[in-house]
């Protein structure tokens, strides 16, 4: 794995906007950066990265099966009492995920590590599953990038055939997002795009425009009963909403299914660990209140359960702690990881997305930030095989 300078192609955000990528720069930054690009053995991806994302996939599922059985663990994860049935009965149930994104520390040299599991709203998977992909193309097709070139990248085409799979008969789905902000919004878009061509008839409903009729059904603000959704709007929102006593009785299909809850919360890093203790793709992880977690010593990182972007993240070195960025997360509670920070590639540290959809790895994406948290407005760069 190596990080190569590149020359961007002088009209790339016309060629994003063509696409709908249109959150290309962030607060007059670009958050697309074709300026650089990092180079994968293929002995990388099929040795190292493919295979860790669908064991820790599997670890994952095998810890859903057990939580569910126990409410002390739902508690543990400060998923509402009231909504541990409704948690439980999703998975019983078999009710089928579309997709989730793991944050891994990988530099070619050693096993990839866990840093979290964005398994329930992960964002990224535009740009990551069609414009990366043109890059290649457009690179390959100038000369930029060697003729045998490849990405580790069927995300596009594997979420397309998951829609076929969880609606093979078509059908109405409502896709719910927050449309104030430009990302989410066309990261729907996208989803709905998928959805028609697998001949599903979706209808867009603002998140915030999602309430009840008289027999408590969920409806959109033309009164159209919600069935079945994708949302991007994460469950420990939808539990703590004055609709959520609701969510049990509804019967609509959620895109994610609320067993996600687990997998979505930074309480499965220490659970993952006391279960794999030791295991080459995950790093040592407690619950705050712990006396475990004086094991990790003077440096750790220290996560809210529920954080957004590096939210509330403090990484703690020697025994001094970095000023975080407070947007009010923690209430729920915290874990403490390991101190691992992201490999260093000229001056950046790297964390790769690998992502899996339904049981699958499907590709990686790869955000790079100055930080050592990687935060809101960290870059996004593109990846190829080079063999």
């Amino acid at each position: 794995m190596r990080r190569l300078p590149l020359t961007p192609r002088v009209d790339w955000r016309a060629k994003a906007d063509a696409i709908g990528f249109v959150y290309h720069d962030t607060e007059g930054a670009a958050y697309w950066d074709e300026s650089a690009a990092y180079a994968f053995t293929l002995k990388e991806i099929d040795d190292d990265i493919e295979p860790a994302a669908a064991e820790l996939h599997a670890m994952c599922l095998d810890l859903v099966e057990e939580v569910v059985r126990d409410a002390s663990l739902l508690t543990r994860l400060a998923i509402p009492a009231e909504q541990h049935d409704f948690v439980a009965a999703s998975w019983r149930t078999k009710q089928p995920s579309l997709y989730g994104r793991f944050d891994l520390a990988y530099d070619g040299q050693g096993p990839a590590k866990l840093y979290e599991y964005n398994a329930d709203t992960p964002t990224s998977v535009f740009e990551c599953a069609t414009f990366q992909w043109l890059w290649l193309d457009e690179l390959i097709a100038s000369g930029a990038l060697p003729a045998g070139a490849d990405q580790f990248n069927s995300l596009f085409d594997k979420l397309r055939d998951r829609f076929k799979a969880i609606f093979p008969t078509g059908g109405f789905v409502h896709f719910a997002g927050d449309g104030s902000t430009m990302e989410d919004r066309q990261t729907v878009r996208f989803f709905e795009d998928l959805a028609s061509q697998a001949g599903i008839e979706p209808k867009y409903v603002e998140i915030k425009d999602i309430g009840l009729n008289a027999a408590g059904c969920f409806v959109d603000a033309e009164d159209f009963e919600l069935q079945a959704a994708f949302k991007l709007y994460p469950w420990e929102f939808m539990f703590r909403e004055p609709y959520a006593a609701n969510l049990s009785k509804a019967g609509v299909r959620w895109i994610e299914p609320a067993w996600k809850s687990v997998l979505s919360n930074k309480g499965l890093l220490p659970l993952l660990w006391q279960r794999h203790e030791g295991h080459p793709n995950l790093l040592p992880a407690f619950f705050d209140d712990d006396p475990a977690a004086a094991s990790l010593g003077t440096s750790y990182v220290r996560k809210p359960l529920f954080s957004r972007e590096g939210a509330n993240v403090a990484v703690t070195q020697g025994g001094v702690t970095e000023t975080v960025l407070d947007e009010g997360y923690g209430d729920e509670g915290f874990i403490r990881q390991a101190f691992h920070p992201a490999p260093m590639f000229d001056g950046h540290h790297a964390v790769i997305g690998a992502w899996i959809v339904g049981d699958e790895p499907a590709g990686i994406g790869i955000r790079e930030d100055e930080a050592l948290v990687t935060r809101n407005l960290a870059r996004f760069v593109p990846h190829y095989i080079e063999d």
